[in-house]
């Protein structure tokens, strides 16, 4: 009797054990399948669920996500981290509105032209969408064919990458009807059993050829990251306050947070009330410090040293659309970084001091009132 080949395993397995839940499965509308995809990159399904749910009740479809500013996205894709793909998101949309006439492509060759789509991605959206044939390389699936087929080295590499292209290509399904099956099965494989720590090589469906089971060589495949100290980097937030308001800056739409809306940072060396003045025209009290926050990010441990600064007088109101003063709740409605998040939602328990305080005294107030 003729082996099942790996594809067929793989898509055999997948239609009985894989996952067929999820909220962008079962669909071949390609802008769903897209923003999953983008959502999905370096995140985990849980994390990502409550956000694609939020993104698709505001855009529904690529037409609302294109005519939507990039502050309006940037706030709604706040707290999933990586935000260049929402500024590539965002882009994506208007050339498809610009390129496209608003009909989202289904075919790799299209879809890997658009902002922020490679060609793993690309492939995946075309797989789902219309059955097209063509490999797919996220982490997870790197892990499956690097095993599978026992490719030495770490996957970042270029010639060890090259190879599990060439792997991958030729590991595909004969039919275009199964590469949607075989899509996510791959996928969920590198997800649910070939795990990078404790696979459960019982539960896998291409484990009696899997080369790295069968030579002992599972926990050296692929190989680890070459480790390397992160850099480390520390800058003073600075939290000011005046009439009960706070005053956030955009900032630059590159970089680290690109285009969130966050505190004023200056570096640790720079005095904080005289920045205060310099940049913002703000005459404030001597500073008061707060508890550091840690950080890290893929290349680099960030701490960021919180100073609590109470405003005298502003001369001018910082009129500057890069500058604005706002109250916390209307503060965590915009696309902010998570650790200004988190520090901004415990400044506005009522325990503290200052800003939460005030808000809680005035709702006492406005209570008591009524009630009187």
């Amino acid at each position: 009797m003729t082996r099942a080949t790996f594809a067929q395993r793989v898509v055999a397995w997948q239609r009985e054990h894989g996952r067929h839940d999820l909220p962008w499965q079962n669909t071949r509308d390609p802008y769903r399948i897209w923003l999953s995809e983008v959502m999905l990159q370096q995140t985990q399904v849980a994390t990502v669920l409550p956000y694609y749910q939020r993104f698709l009740a505001s855009y529904p479809d690529v037409a609302a996500l294109a005519a939507a500013s990039v502050d309006d996205v940037l706030a709604h894709w706040s707290g999933l981290g990586y935000y260049r793909r929402a500024h590539h998101l965002h882009a994506a949309a208007r050339q498809v509105m610009s390129e496209h006439g608003g009909v989202f492509p289904r075919d790799s060759r299209s879809l890997v032209a658009l902002s922020g789509i490679g060609r793993s991605t690309a492939a995946a959206i075309a797989s789902f969408a219309s059955g097209e044939r063509g490999a797919i390389l996220d982490g997870n699936v790197k892990r499956v064919v690097a095993r599978h087929r026992a490719v030495e080295g770490h996957p970042s590499t270029p010639a060890v990458l090259a190879q599990l292209w060439r792997a991958a290509e030729s590991l595909l399904p004969d039919r275009d009807d199964d590469m949607p099956a075989y899509t996510q099965g791959v996928m969920d494989l590198g997800a649910t059993v070939c795990l990078p720590r404790n696979p459960g090589c019982l539960f896998c469906p291409v484990a009696n050829d899997c080369v790295a089971r069968i030579d002992g060589r599972i926990d050296a495949i692929p190989a680890p990251k070459p480790l390397r100290t992160r850099p480390h980097r520390a800058v003073r937030l600075l939290l000011i306050e005046y009439d009960e308001r706070i005053l956030l800056e955009h900032r630059p739409p590159t970089g680290v947070w690109g285009g969130l809306w966050s505190l004023p940072e200056v570096s640790l060396d720079t005095d904080p009330r005289s920045e205060a003045l310099r940049r913002f025209a703000i005459d404030a009290d001597e500073p008061e410090s707060l508890p550091e926050i840690r950080h890290g990010f893929t290349h680099f441990e960030l701490t960021l040293h919180p100073q609590r600064l109470r405003v005298r007088r502003v001369a001018n109101a910082c009129v500057d659309e890069c500058v604005r003063w706002l109250a916390i709740e209307d503060a965590l409605v915009l696309g902010l970084p998570s650790p200004i998040r988190k520090l901004l939602r415990e400044l506005a328990q009522p325990d503290q001091r200052g800003i939460g305080a005030a808000h809680a005294r005035r709702s006492s107030g406005r209570r008591a009132s009524a009630s009187g």
